[in-house]
């Protein structure tokens, strides 16, 4: 199915972008460049040209090599890896490298792969760049290379750069480009490979299997050189007698395999404007079945962190369409309400979509975490309901509620390496595409880090903030949606519920106004008795509330306000009604989570103008 849905895309982007497009046809790849060998049309090597862009990151520039469509590069292993057709890297172009040091045959071996494969290939095309590349090859010699005048000018930065991807030009032209190059190296690719004939599973016709995935998957950190997505290098993996078949086990033409390679990595490359989503180790991929990009680009605003709308690009079309999508975007991630007359005027509601997510646990493969495929209309309704389960509160400034920041709180400010649970990003993306409870995980994560977490402005860590309120507040109410009425669902609210009789709410709400009367008595004490009582509080009441209450008598008698105070707290006690219900001696998990909610809820409240409490009326699951 996903390779399927790729090698499906392929075909669009190829049909998208016509005869300029920057997708590779089969045959050809994407590689970045760094040099040019400028050749006279007798072979003589007349100069070196740098293809460096300059590209500006912050406030950093630095140089780029440049992105080119170059014949197929597959994967290189074994003591003498196979070479390229007219673009490889420094070692097999020039015969030089770094690597000559240790091992002084290293670049010489390479430069013989490379000057074979590529006489063979070019005795085919009749023509005066073909000419001069096989002069070149003919006569240089990699011995004396570094002592070449043209080469000794760029030798350092060649070495410095390591392995750097090398071109050739006739008299300042890309020899890539001619016509007869190209057809010499299209009958070559046809013939080399296709030994085994068999039924491809992804189109089901019979074609030429590709026994090696060769194209890499790149742009899955931490492994951006490529990894693997489909392969069988071990005979443990193999079976139906197709000994040492590698792919045979899993039949995949080499159009398909082509197809599915370069759809999935111009999904991860910097040439796709909808830019890869980053959640913990999840790296998320996302596509319609379509020509048209607005669905791509309303599902990546939904996930962007900012509201900001972006840089004008001159090359937008519709920039009043793509305004709209990126306002409607913002509502939803706010918790509003979808407008879907509006957007699905915009977007095809019914198009299929699809999201991949990935990530590369070692440095050989790739591994999916999820994969779904629904009309984009469906996608849209479950991240709407996902934004409306986490909306807590009135402050509309808050940030958006993305998954990169709810997999960013689980871990510790303090932490040397700030990684969160390898597999929570996958899981929480499965609640949000399949409306589902979010995971266990996530929750306990958050009551530890409560539990842990001490007030620092300086590390910006903050014990009981918005974000960890509404993550406790989705997760009660996915958990609790489909079961039967219990008294949880009225406190799973957006706001302070004065009327709930809940008790581990109204603790919640009882431990906020105590630290509330503190704080109006004696300022922000150095350990304030959410510094010192918290988290004794929320697991076990019975044991502190006694204390504190007793010694809220003393700063109700200090404060300016303080008999307000009192009268609250009255109130509080009489919805706990303790002496027919004695303060619990335990809460469970769920009900310290309801306990957080209902400290945050009448915290937040203090500060809510009158006028907005007399309109506001809190909304139930």
């Amino acid at each position: 199915m996903i390779l399927q849905a790729l090698a499906r895309y392929y075909d669009i982007l190829l049909a998208e972008g016509g005869e300029e497009s920057d997708i590779p046809l089969p045959g050809y790849g994407v590689a970045n460049v760094s040099y040019a060998l400028n050749l006279s049309p007798q072979g003589e090597l007349l100069d070196i040209f740098p293809l460096f862009k300059q590209v500006q990151r912050g406030k950093k520039t630095f140089d780029k090599p440049r992105s080119m469509i170059v014949p197929e590069q597959a994967g290189r292993s074994g003591k003498t890896p196979p070479a390229y057709f007219l673009c490889d890297n420094n070692a097999y172009i020039l015969g030089i490298s770094l690597e000559d040091t240790v091992n002084p045959n290293y670049s010489q071996q390479r430069f013989k792969a490379f000057r074979k494969l590529n006489k063979e290939i070019l005795s085919n095309a009749n023509c005066v760049e073909a000419k001069a590349v096989i002069a070149f090859l003919e006569n240089y010699d990699p011995v004396t290379g570094r002592e070449h005048p043209v080469i000794t000018r760029y030798l350092d930065e060649i070495l410095k750069a390591g392995k750097a991807n090398i071109v050739f030009m006739v008299n300042g032209a890309f020899a890539l480009k001619n016509t007869e190059i190209l057809r010499a190296w299209e009958t070559h690719y046809q013939l080399v490979g296709k030994e085994y004939i068999g039924q491809c599973l992804v189109t089901g016709v019979r074609a030429p299997i590709a026994r090696l995935h060769e194209i890499k998957i790149k742009g899955i950190p931490p492994y951006q050189g490529g990894v693997a997505l489909v392969g069988f290098n071990d005979r443990a993996y193999e079976s139906y007698n197709r000994t040492y078949g590698q792919g045979l086990n899993s039949p995949v033409s080499n159009k398909a395999m082509l197809a599915y390679s370069k759809a999935l990595n111009y999904l991860l490359s910097d040439e796709n404007e909808n830019k890869k989503i980053m959640v913990g180790n999840t790296t998320v991929v996302y596509w319609a079945e379509s020509e048209n990009k607005a669905c791509a680009k309303f599902f990546s605003s939904l996930f962007q962190s900012d509201t900001n709308e972006p840089e004008r690009n001159e090359t937008v079309r519709d920039e009043t369409g793509e305004r709209l999508l990126r306002t409607i975007a913002n509502k939803v991630k706010r918790g509003q309400k979808l407008d879907e007359k509006r957007l699905f005027k915009e977007i095809d509601g019914d198009t299929r979509f699809f999201v991949l997510g990935l990530e590369a646990p070692n440095r050989g493969r790739a591994a999916v975490r999820f994969f779904y495929c629904d009309p984009f209309k469906i996608i849209v309704r479950r991240v709407t309901q996902h934004y409306s389960d986490f909306q807590i509160g009135l402050d509309e400034k808050q940030a958006a509620i993305t998954p990169y920041r709810i997999v960013d709180e689980t871990v510790s400010k303090k932490a040397k390496k700030q990684e969160p649970a390898p597999l929570l990003a996958g899981a929480i993306f499965h609640a949000i595409f399949t409306n589902s409870p979010y995971p266990a995980a996530l929750y306990y994560a958050i009551i530890n880090r409560i539990r842990a977490d001490i007030d620092d402005e300086d590390l910006k860590i903050s014990k009981i903030n918005y974000l960890r309120a509404a993550i406790i507040k989705a997760f009660l109410i996915r958990k609790y949606r489909n079961q039967p009425k219990n008294s949880i669902q009225e406190v799973l609210v957006m706001s302070l519920n004065e009327q709930s009789a809940n008790p581990a709410y109204l603790l919640g709400r009882l431990f906020a106004v105590l630290e509330k009367v503190q704080q109006e008595a004696i300022g922000d004490p150095n350990a304030g008795i959410r510094d010192r009582y918290f988290t004794s509080a929320c697991a076990s009441p019975a044991s502190v509330f006694p204390v504190l209450l007793r010694l809220s008598q003393h700063h109700i008698s200090k404060a300016q306000f303080g008999y307000a105070m009192d009268h609250r707290i009255q109130q509080i006690l009489n919805l706990l009604d303790i002496e027919k219900n004695p303060i619990p001696h335990r809460l469970t998990l769920d009900e310290q989570g309801v306990f957080i909610l209902g400290y945050y809820h009448q915290r937040a409240d203090f500060y809510v103008p009158k006028k907005d409490k007399e309109t506001l009326e809190p909304t139930a699951i």
